[in-house]
């Protein structure tokens, strides 16, 4: 039964969103050389479903690329969020954190940017810089494609889940990174997010003790306006986003934190009765309340 489930959804999944284009990341060849095999879904029927459905798990990604999905013209509001999905470095989970944000994205009139950065890495930022140099590269892109795509190149923003999470913040805090033997022409756009969505991000809080950064999260005055989600049963801890918009308070960052009691980790958008699954309402009302999109004004009392 789940056999068949897969293959319905990947017949369907093509027509979910009418795609642009799709760009190499490095369209000179990865800036580190790739070792690993062949670019593979490596989804079993025995794997866990989310919201009754199956999840894509996309591994070797040799060759990284940003897929652009254009919000309708009627509805564009010309922000775009460049999205990074998660998988603990080791897959991507590239329809359940990826192209049904995109769907949901478009429907509200923002553009989609799909990364398909580089995994499996056996080492994350700071002790690997390839995630880093991805999502800097991502956001570059983008941006460099302003006028082409019809964007506001000052209402680009990242969101990411689990490890996606961890690496939307990571580029928050580091956007000026510069790796070694890089042309003045990469780091000529700026690739510093204008505001940064984490969803149940991993990695943010040094374990064991899970009071303090982790070692490579470094946020600065200049770290963009942040909205923080994760439930309290998550096994990837929620301790991630409470350490994290303790640091954001301390620097006065604008950020929005929103913890549920119940909802466990990699929901993706899937809607099911646990209140967290309902929180790209939230998201959408955060984007208007930073003015990335319009609405939200408050009505005068009347006297």
């Amino acid at each position: 039964m789940r056999l068949q489930l897969l293959l319905s959804l990947a017949l369907l999944a093509p027509a979910a969103l009418a795609q642009k284009v799709t760009l190499p990341l490095w369209p000179g060849g990865n800036p580190e050389p790739y070792v690993g095999g062949p670019e593979a879904d490596i989804t079993k029927p025995t794997d866990r479903f989310v919201a009754d459905k199956p999840l894509m798990h996309l591994t070797n990604t040799g060759k990284p690329t940003l897929a652009f999905y254009p919000a309708p013209a009627a509805k564009n509001s010309g922000a775009t969020v460049v999205v990074f999905p998660g998988g603990g470095y080791r897959i991507l989970a590239y329809d359940l954190e990826g192209t049904e944000v995109c769907t949901w994205l478009n429907a509200i009139g923002v553009n989609c940017a799909l990364v398909k950065y580089r995994v499996p890495f056996e080492k994350k930022f700071p002790d690997n810089t390839a995630d880093l140099e991805d999502a800097q590269q991502a956001v570059r892109i983008t941006r460099s494609r302003a006028v082409e795509w019809k964007l506001d190149p000052h209402r680009i923003g990242v969101l990411g889940f689990s490890a996606g999470g961890h690496l939307v913040v990571v580029l928050g805090n580091h956007p000026g990174y510069v790796r070694a033997g890089a042309p003045a022409s990469e780091t000529a756009i700026s690739a510093r997010p204008d505001f940064v969505i984490a969803i149940y991000p991993a990695y943010l809080a040094e374990t064991p003790a899970l009071t303090q950064l982790a070692k490579g999260i470094d946020p600065s005055a200049d770290t963009p306006p942040t909205f923080l989600l994760q439930a309290e049963d998550d096994p990837v801890h929620v301790e991630n986003v409470l350490v994290y918009e303790q640091a954001l308070k301390q620097l006065k960052v604008p950020s929005e934190l929103h913890v549920y009691a119940e909802g466990g980790h990699g929901y993706g958008l899937r809607p099911t009765a646990l209140p967290v699954t309902h929180w790209p309402a939230l998201v959408e009302t955060w984007l208007k309340t930073i003015k990335v999109l319009p609405g939200n004004k408050m009505k005068q009392a009347a006297n």
